[in-house]
């Protein structure tokens, strides 16, 4: 068989719900492949994401040389799922992919659910997706089944951490795929500084109000911060689905003059309304948030939890105990006592994201991935 990469690669990204960092990571990547020759296309959920997902893809429309494509792809289970699975089938053999590579727990099942092929290599990053449930719990324990029914349906396995590769094996199991870490990367622009606003809180919180993200948790990190005398204020720069538990939240603990919500905005943006970013998340695997703000040197405390320190690094001691209102309350009093501090910290994590956290490296580590899954079949 010839060399695929003689010719640019027919590359398609599959992922259900085009929102967040995954879909971040996807566009990043769709943009940094189509510069370097390959033919790409994007297969998203058409019910997810509303109009802000389909202005993302209608910008990089125009460089997606195989389109962009939308299907109906439930989160749960679905009897529209064999359906559905027909659909992406009758895509991927009329679009003859030499790159079939799913994102996230759904897209990655029906990409997988296609037959090996000597044309065509399939390949998954998990992005956390099912590996975020117990594994003791009911849905844990079907989608762990699920994983290790698909697993050896893989010819590449991308994770976007050690802590996501880690939970896998231990999880799921062994695949007889090959498997790689690539992490995600950022674009030049985003290492210049973010100014602070006038109106810049003492924290800010950027990301989905979603359960996992923990921003209930930091709301009573507040609340209890000013119990004990620290008049501290928070932005809240987001949306999603806990929107409406979370303005409960506020009006629960009487913070109305402390917390403010500006909805979803860019990061960059974001960042610039609070003198600290808070990153609470109960699970993550490698948050674009950490990422972005680390590359603009914004001063910042996150959980420890996930492939954060592998972001941080040696400045990882900082990052307080996930799910501890107490601890979490603790270190951005500790943070806000000492600016000067974490503005040094804060440098030396932007010069750790400089060097191992760039487009250019996430889009050169998945291209040799494919090459070796090439090589290797």
């Amino acid at each position: 068989m010839s060399d695929p990469f003689d010719h640019p690669l027919r590359i398609l990204h599959a992922v259900r719900a085009p929102v967040g960092g995954i879909i971040r990571h996807i566009l990043d990547l769709a943009n940094g492949q189509a510069e370097r020759g390959h033919e790409v296309g994007i297969l998203a959920d058409s019910l997810t994401g509303g109009e802000r997902a389909q202005a993302a893809l209608d910008e990089i429309a125009p460089r997606m040389k195989l389109g962009i494509h939308r299907i109906a792809i439930r989160r749960e289970p679905h009897p529209q799922d064999p359906f559905t699975a027909a659909q992406v089938l009758g895509l991927t053999r009329k679009l003859k992919l030499d790159v079939l590579h799913g994102h996230g727990a759904k897209a990655g099942a029906f990409i997988r659910l296609s037959p090996k092929s000597k044309r065509t290599i399939r390949v998954y990053t998990p992005h956390g997706g099912s590996l975020h449930y117990s594994p003791g719990s009911l849905k844990g324990q079907f989608y762990t089944r699920l994983e290790r029914a698909l697993m050896n349906r893989t010819e590449l396995f991308l994770f976007e951490s050690a802590f996501a590769r880690d939970t896998y094996f231990r999880v799921v199991g062994m695949p007889r795929g090959l498997v790689r870490c690539v992490f995600n990367g950022v674009t030049a622009h985003e290492f210049d500084a973010v100014p602070l606003a006038d109106d810049a809180t003492d924290l800010v919180y950027v990301g989905e109000f979603r359960h996992i993200k923990g921003a209930d948790l930091l709301i009573e990190a507040v609340a209890r911060l000013r119990a004990d005398g620290h008049p501290i204020t928070l932005t809240l720069a987001g949306d999603g689905e806990e929107t409406a538990k979370l303005k409960a939240l506020v009006q629960r603990f009487n913070l109305g003059e402390a917390v403010r919500f500006i909805g979803h905005v860019k990061a960059r943006y974001g960042f610039s309304k609070g003198r600290l970013l808070v990153v609470p998340s109960r699970g993550d695997s490698m948050p674009y948030v950490v990422i972005e703000a680390g590359a603009a040197g914004v001063p910042m405390l996150a959980a420890r939890i996930g492939g954060i320190p592998e972001i941080l690094g040696p400045d990882a001691d900082g990052l307080f105990t996930a799910n501890s209102v107490g601890a979490m309350a603790d270190a951005i009093e500790n943070a806000l006592a000492d600016p000067g501090a974490a503005r040094a910290n804060a440098a030396n994590v932007r010069e750790r994201v400089l060097m191992h956290f760039s487009q250019k490296a996430m889009v050169d580590g998945v291209l040799a991935g494919y090459r070796d899954a090439f090589s290797a079949r």
